[in-house]
């Protein structure tokens, strides 16, 4: 007779051995001719237009840390909010524990603005583009062939 974990066990190495075998079938049967296009970089349909080791622009963290901080507060605020709505426990506290929680928000709330508006009043929101050197790339496949083949699927 199995255990519980020895069930877990056996359900863990059954989806290893599915996600595997899934794999190894596809490594199997997919076809392999690689050329020049096919092994260049491919970034969202956008063609690279410069080497991935070049300057990368420091805003980008303060971007994502003012991100995360607000993503922080919706994720505090949406609880506080379903807590705050209780009425139980507005009726338990005559009223106290509303104005509590409601002046624990705005203030919470305001800290945040204050960030905000330090952030602004600096300018680390400020975006300046950069000047991007685009980098040619020689393909053997002539660009009227593109040309044909997108006209032909335009017209489809």
């Amino acid at each position: 007779m199995l255990s519980e974990f020895g069930k877990i066990l056996i359900f863990f190495i059954v989806g290893v051995m599915f996600i595997g075998g899934g794999l190894i079938t596809a490594w199997l049967v997919r076809p392999n001719r690689p050329n020049d296009e096919k092994l260049s970089t491919y970034e969202s349909g956008e063609e690279v237009v410069s080497n991935a080791w070049g300057k990368f622009n420091i805003r980008f963290y303060v971007i994502a840390l003012i991100f995360l901080l607000f993503d922080v507060e919706i994720a505090l605020l949406f609880p506080w909010a379903v807590v705050f709505g209780n009425e139980q426990l507005i009726l338990e506290t005559d009223g106290l524990w509303g104005w509590l929680s409601l002046i624990e928000m705005v203030v919470f709330v305001l800290i945040l603005a204050i960030g905000l508006a330090y952030a602004w009043s600096k300018g680390y929101l400020n975006w300046e583009k950069p000047n991007v050197e685009h980098q040619k790339i020689d393909s053997p496949v002539p660009t009227a062939l593109y040309k044909q083949v997108n006209d032909q699927y335009q017209k489809d």
